[in-house]
């Protein structure tokens, strides 16, 4: 089903036309096959980058769309209700570009944004650690120093295209301290960096997620972005939009459920009538649907004041959480509107279920969203 979108501009709505027009014809034709077969959808990245899909809302003069977020996070959406692996993958992109497009130089902006958001080169973000997920100041993995170069030792965990990706945003301790934590945009390929074999993960099997080991890799120094000890306000400034870019994939998806459940429920008949008309099952998908316009909704209003330049923390954790909340129990309804069947894969919807469970989880656990509310709240209770 087409969502019923209210964008800002008639550009907006040839972009969101031109994205239907793409994830149907390179996405939905291919999504089943290479998540069945857990393979790597070669060349796609590409297609998205010609079209001007991974640069969405960065800068025109270095190849950027200039898009605000509100209209990026709803290609994404697009993008997810057709390929979750695939929007889940542009997202981080887009977060692996953040610490250039905003904390680099011009010179390093000149010299790397204009591949990156034209899909020459993918990106990855390597932040959390074997001992340091959501506890980013507890990073292990250093960066030494040397003349003109950094020597990185340590173990990566947890990196969306890991091994695939042509850069990483490398975050690394350089002092002592939660405040010696600094970023480095790190090249896919270097003399002692190696990665482990990828995840055996329960969805979002065509993008590999792994760990990388830095075995004394040498990085030149002016690969630091912004200043050393940056680092974690640079992530979480980053972190900030990632989190509305898995909200808007989680939108994505638990649309993609309901549409697949609402087509079930209305050819299926029992007791001589579609099962749509059977008033449990009906109430099931009105939940489904509330529940789906409400995540979007709520990503929107934290884009919308993102893009006013007005802060967006609280809101954006918010999305992140009610967003993912939801696409877990739209996509679990789903399987129980498809009674057995959902249960197996002739059906997409067995899928969905599993691919929402890591939206839950990745860009900050909904446990940490949840205390980033919380502390919000008492934040401005204090001021």
């Amino acid at each position: 089903m087409t969502v019923d979108r209210l964008l800002p501009s008639e550009e907006a709505e040839d972009l969101l036309a031109l994205t239907r027009d793409i994830a149907d014809k390179e996405l939905a034709t291919r999504v089943d096959q290479h998540e069945r077969d857990e393979t790597y959808p070669e060349g796609l990245f590409a297609t998205l980058g010609a079209a001007g899909l991974l640069g969405l809302p960065y800068p025109q003069e270095y190849g950027g769309g200039a898009q605000p977020y509100e209209v990026y996070l709803q290609v994404l959406e697009e993008l997810a209700a057709r390929w979750a692996a695939v929007a889940v993958a542009t997202s981080v992109h887009g977060l692996a570009c953040f610490p250039v497009a905003t904390f680099g130089t011009d010179e390093q902006k000149q010299r790397w944004l204009p591949d990156m958001l034209g899909g020459d080169l993918v990106g990855g973000y390597s932040l959390s650690e074997p001992q340091a997920g959501s506890d980013a100041a507890a990073l292990a993995c250093r960066a030494e120093r040397q003349g003109e170069h950094y020597r990185v030792t340590g173990t990566k965990a947890w990196i969306t295209h890991g091994g695939r990706a042509d850069f990483y945003a490398l975050f690394v301790r350089t002092d002592a301290g939660s405040r010696g934590i600094s970023c480095l945009l790190a090249p896919g390929q270097a003399d002692g960096l190696s990665f482990g074999r990828p995840e055996e993960k329960m969805g979002l099997h065509a993008v590999p997620t792994t760990t990388a080991n830095w075995d004394g890799a040498l990085l030149d120094a002016d690969r630091l972005l912004g200043a050393e000890g940056q680092g974690l306000q640079i992530a979480f400034s980053a972190l900030d939009s990632g989190r509305l870019g898995i909200a808007a994939c989680a939108t994505g998806l638990a649309q993609a459920a309901l549409d697949a459940a609402v087509a079930y429920a209305n050819e299926r008949t029992t007791f001589g009538r579609r099962i749509v008309d059977h008033q449990g099952l009906g109430f099931l998908l009105a939940d489904m649907a509330a529940a789906v316009d409400s995540a979007r909704a709520t990503y929107l209003d934290a884009a919308r004041r993102r893009d006013a330049g007005r802060p967006y923390s609280r809101q954006a954790s918010v999305a992140k959480l009610v967003a993912t909340d939801a696409a877990m129990k739209v996509t679990t309804d789903a399987v129980q509107v498809f009674g057995g069947y959902g249960y197996t894969r002739d059906f997409p919807v067995e899928r969905y279920m599993r691919e929402a469970k890591i939206m839950q989880i990745f860009e900050g656990t909904n446990q940490i969203q949840r205390l980033v509310i919380s502390r919000g709240l008492a934040q401005r209770r204090e001021d």
